[in-house]
């Protein structure tokens, strides 16, 4: 466990950068980790989301071609977006998890276009996807109304640890 935090696994977070967008991979590995670990502790807190004792986590940076690349060999969508997850295992909410969460990948270019377009800062946008991706992990999802009300639920109040606004306000689920 986490000597810090005695009830928090401890990460493994595997980052991969292969675009230039993402230049500064240290700042880029500290918001991880301490997204990551704010998301964690407020499952644990609230939630009781059990976790193993060490949890590894894939993360991938890249661009807009990348993404699209993989959206249409997994998903069968021809254009980029902004996040995609990956669980290594099926898991329900709330069911444990392996000690292999999965692959997250990232698009800088639309991750940087949407966060101009909402006129928040990158970071913040990015600090959302990966709570948002993190959760997809946990076997959180948005398929339907009631589904995505409780994640985006769950990313609000996550989000707020974080000093983070709700990026859901005045919208409907996604």
């Amino acid at each position: 466990m986490n000597a810090n935090d005695p009830r928090l696994p401890v990460f493994d977070i595997q980052i991969s950068v292969e675009a230039a967008l993402w230049q500064d991979e240290p700042l880029l590995a500290a918001l991880c980790g301490r997204c990551i670990d704010a998301a964690t502790r407020f499952l644990i807190e609230t939630t009781q989301q059990p976790f193993p004792t060490a949890v590894e986590l894939s993360l991938l940076f890249t661009d807009d071609p990348a993404v699209r690349a993989i959206n249409l060999q997994w998903r069968a969508l021809d254009k980029p977006t902004n996040v995609l997850s990956f669980p290594a295992h099926p898991v329900q909410p709330g069911q444990i998890a392996g000690s292999m969460l999965g692959d997250i990948v990232f698009a800088g270019e639309t991750i940087e276009n949407e966060a101009r377009s909402l006129g928040i800062a990158f970071d913040d946008h990015l600090t959302h996807l990966l709570v948002h991706g993190f959760l997809h992990l946990l076997g959180y999802d948005h398929i339907d109304d009631e589904e995505a009300q409780v994640m985006e639920n769950l990313e609000t109040r996550i989000l707020a640890t974080l000093d983070l606004s709700d990026p859901y306000e005045n919208t409907f689920p996604v």
